[in-house]
């Protein structure tokens, strides 16, 4: 469980842009440094990472169309010593985690022409006082060669995306160590590389089981520091986040038109929230968020996600080496090409896997993120803000909300008042036109959930 400390501290590094009108309570209140999310920091290991990366990689191949009954090559060995990871895992907690494959069988795409069993691992920490509500990480399991249909050759898949599937599992070793008000999914997911099935399947599960699912975050390629044009960098990291959601309405989209939100949506500030942990948690990491669904024109488990109208982001290295990437192993005029286990760096795959822990973390025991935000005060010299109040039996850490708002051109938010356990606030003398706004839930000892932009185009659901 959590460990108390008597520190002055914000859980995100705002302090000193606060409002000059910032409560009494916002001023002198005894915030406690969340000590665990600091030592989950540290728990993260770069040689566990090394060896289920060698362990992924020595199957020979894991692409959705291979061998599925051999103990030692194909996605069916791979995904069987997966889930032995999961259960051991979840032994070593006393059983935390229900672990279990999910699967479909898939026919007739384009690249799953004949009838295919799509089968993802997946392991789910249930929360202590809202298990309903979650915050997943993922992985690929799959690997591919130049041939998207090459189902035969030695396919290693080092960094992608074994970096990914061997991030989750060590998220799940150092957080099944602790127990969190929300559930915390750990996914690794099959048929990415043949059209992104294994999202769509835990997708649309989510939804039919009703998860009240706030974050998705998807690790796919998190290994490699050496860019195909020579950069060698590993302190920085991507996150790529749509604008706008899929699931918008023409209804929604007319009010957003007169409104903003374009670069609220709850994905965006997911971003932003993750962004923050990195400033916060992880040492000599400074990450990107990039206003984009991926990469240009690209794609990952992220979107079907995104797709159902979840918040979801796709987390990554900056600098990508192409020559490493859906490439037969070879040798042409001088250059290697192929995702081999030398092309990872495990330093760096153990500081992206730590700023996924500490953010699932901190969610996971912050108070749900307030719903039903709404804002009022055109032709007024006042902004009020107003939200639905957090059940108090699923949210007992709850202490109250607090109010965020930047310049519209601002990539962070800037300014913050915390305002007590309210439903509404007005802010004296803060003009709407001038600023967008949102709204967090905050616990006794600081931690904060992201923050809601008002609206459809901000929500992260109910």
């Amino acid at each position: 469980m959590r460990i108390k400390l008597t520190k002055i501290s914000w859980l995100f590094p705002l302090s000193a842009l606060v409002s000059t009108s910032v409560s009494a309570l916002d001023n002198n209140r005894v915030h406690t440094v969340d000590a665990d999310l600091h030592n989950i920091v540290e728990q993260v290991s770069a040689e566990r990472i090394e060896k289920d990366i060698e362990k992924l990689v020595s199957f020979g191949t894991r692409h959705t169309l291979s061998d599925t009954k051999s103990d030692t090559r194909g996605i069916g060995a791979a995904r069987r010593w997966i889930k032995a990871e999961f259960d051991k895992i979840s032994a070593e907690c006393g059983g935390c985690l229900q672990v279990f494959y999910q699967s479909k069988t898939i026919k007739g795409e384009k690249r799953i022409p004949d009838a295919t069993e799509v089968v993802s691992v997946i392991a789910i920490q249930s929360g202590e006082t809202d298990p309903g509500r979650y915050v997943l990480m993922s992985g690929d399991i799959d690997s591919r060669v130049t041939d998207v249909m090459d189902f035969t050759s030695d396919s290693p898949g080092a960094n992608d995306n074994a970096s990914g599937v061997a991030g989750t599992l060590e998220a799940a070793r150092v957080l099944s160590k602790y127990k969190f008000n929300g559930s915390i999914v750990y996914a690794a997911l099959a048929g990415e590389e043949q059209g992104l099935f294994g999202g769509k399947i835990l997708a649309e599960y989510a939804q039919k089981e009703n998860w009240r699912l706030k974050a998705v975050l998807n690790n796919d390629m998190i290994g490699n520091v050496q860019g195909i044009n020579g950069v060698i960098n590993n302190t920085t990291a991507r996150i790529f986040a749509e604008g706008t959601r899929q699931t918008e309405t023409t209804s929604e989209a007319r009010t957003r038109r007169f409104t903003g939100g374009e670069v609220d949506s709850p994905s965006r500030n997911l971003a932003r929230y993750i962004d923050l942990m990195a400033d916060r948690y992880i040492p000599n990491l400074d990450t990107m968020v990039v206003y984009r669904l991926d990469r240009f024109g690209r794609g990952g488990h992220h979107r079907p996600f995104n797709d159902l109208g979840y918040p979801g982001v796709r987390i990554m290295e900056t600098n990508e080496n192409y020559n490493r990437q859906h490439q037969d192993l070879r040798t042409e005029n001088g250059i290697e090409y192929g995702d081999t286990i030398d092309g990872v760096d495990f330093d760096y795959a153990a500081k992206l896997t730590a700023l996924n822990a500490v953010s699932l973390a901190s969610m996971a025991w912050a108070p749900t993120p307030p719903a039903n935000v709404k804002i009022s005060g055109a032709v007024k010299p006042d902004t009020t803000l107003s939200w639905a109040q957090a059940n108090a039996e699923q949210n007992p850490q709850l202490a109250g909300y607090k109010i965020y708002w930047r310049y519209t051109d601002a990539p962070q938010w800037q300014y913050s008042k915390f305002v007590g356990n309210v439903t509404e606030y007005t802010l004296k003398n803060v003009v709407i036109d001038n600023y967008f706004f949102g709204v967090a839930s905050v616990s006794t000892d600081g931690t904060e959930s992201p923050v809601v932009f008002p609206g459809a185009a901000g929500a992260f659901g109910e």
